[in-house]
């Protein structure tokens, strides 16, 4: 599983507010008790100091067989901390530090595995990222409904648009709740408004909520980002190379309206580029586009052409614009 840099550190700055946000709340009981038994602030002083004499001790600045008494100076001091607590009408564990997640100590990483707690928080952050290019709110499998298309065969296919869909979204809820090393690529086409984007929305949700890193863009915010890296087009050079890094690394490349952008030597250069490097190193990608295989054969390389037809899935949506439909209702 590919964990996405950019993604992993707002994850992390996350848990860093949140933990500061803990020791503030520590602090805050911390200085309750100190109200309350102002003799423990003095304890906590006297406490501090024989742990500097112990270091001391280590470091040689004072004598080996001055341990055990400050080791006893310490406990007496520990004993006496508890009971002032307890006068002051708090439990003896009331300022134990406490910690959101006990298997890292908040720190996000148990040794050098993430922990949990960070990677719950760096799926958040994955369906934010995911939410703001996609607008997700109610693009999940559930809230899709077939009604839409139409029930009647066609004479062509023998087939309704409504069973063809079935086939679609069923093979679409599979692959992403199997999503893995051993997934296929796809290439979803159709004419406009059949469900591509949404379909892709909704694998793109169940993959990033299992933590794979997902990304999604349009085929011309994409290319536009290929083209400032390479041509240093864009004063912020480092944001379009980690965008690219992206595109190239991340579990599932989502790249819709293929076939929308201005297509010349660069654009099928890069597309490519892409389509081949993410083959080569195992990555996975969903094209959508509103054109046929032989549409777009017209517009790329054969190169092209031979990974999309050997290498992907076809879903081909069929029916009427579904958003014209929900509009009329």
């Amino acid at each position: 599983m590919a964990i996405d840099g950019k993604i992993l550190a707002k994850a992390r700055v996350s848990l860093e507010e949140a933990r500061r946000r803990n020791e503030e709340r520590n602090e805050l009981r911390l200085q309750r008790v100190y109200a309350r038994a102002p003799r423990v602030r003095v304890i906590d002083t006297a406490i501090r100091e024989t742990m500097s004499d112990l270091i001391g001790v280590a470091l040689g600045a004072h004598r080996v067989e001055d341990a055990e008494d400050i080791r006893l100076r310490n406990l007496k001091l520990q004993e006496e901390r508890i009971e002032e607590i307890r006068k002051a009408g708090f439990s003896d564990s009331y300022l134990d530090e406490e910690f959101m997640c006990a298997d890292c100590g908040d720190k996000g990483y148990v040794g050098t595995i993430i922990c949990h707690c960070l990677m719950d928080l760096y799926k958040a952050e994955l369906r934010d990222s995911l939410s703001s290019l996609l607008k997700l709110g109610h693009e999940t499998f559930e809230s899709f409904s077939l009604s839409y298309y139409d029930d009647t065969p066609s004479s062509e296919t023998g087939i309704s648009p409504r069973r063809a869909m079935e086939i679609v979204y069923q093979t679409c809820v599979e692959y992403a709740r199997k999503f893995g090393e051993k997934s296929m690529n796809l290439f979803l086409n159709g004419a406009p408004g059949l469900g591509k984007t949404f379909l892709s929305a909704c694998i793109a949700r169940v993959v990033a909520e299992n933590g794979h890193s997902a990304v999604y863009d349009t085929s011309a915010a994409m290319f536009s980002k290929f083209e400032e890296a390479r041509f240093l087009r864009t004063d912020d050079i480092e944001e379009a190379r980690t965008g690219i890094k992206r595109y190239l690394e991340c579990d599932l490349l989502i790249i819709d309206d293929l076939g929308t952008e201005m297509t010349n030597n660069f654009v099928v250069s890069t597309l490519y580029e892409l389509v081949n490097t993410r083959l080569i190193t195992d990555k996975k990608t969903i094209v959508n586009s509103n054109l046929t295989l032989d549409e777009l054969r017209q517009r790329y390389s054969e190169q092209i052409m031979s990974r999309l037809e050997g290498e992907y899935q076809v879903l081909t949506l069929r029916g009427d614009d579904i958003r014209r439909k929900r509009n009329m209702l």
